[in-house]
């Protein structure tokens, strides 16, 4: 019998940072405003890209809210 495990995506602490980064520059927005656009500071942003620090599951489930709505 198959069965298919739902897990939620892991993704490495060293990855956080660099899929933050990836998107913003897609975006074309500096970390102040990428910053701004999520609402969370400039130095957040700039710890999150540089792997100091990482959003909380909570804190990116958020995000994502404001990044999609619908």
């Amino acid at each position: 019998m198959n069965q298919i495990l739902k897990r939620p995506l892991m993704v490495k602490k060293t990855e956080i940072g660099g899929l933050i980064r990836e998107f913003r520059l897609l975006t074309g927005l500096t970390q102040e405003q990428f910053g701004a656009y999520l609402g969370v500071t400039y130095g957040t942003i700039n710890r999150w890209e540089n792997g100091r620090s990482q959003p909380s599951p909570i804190a990116m489930s958020t995000r994502a809210k404001t990044a999609y709505p619908g």
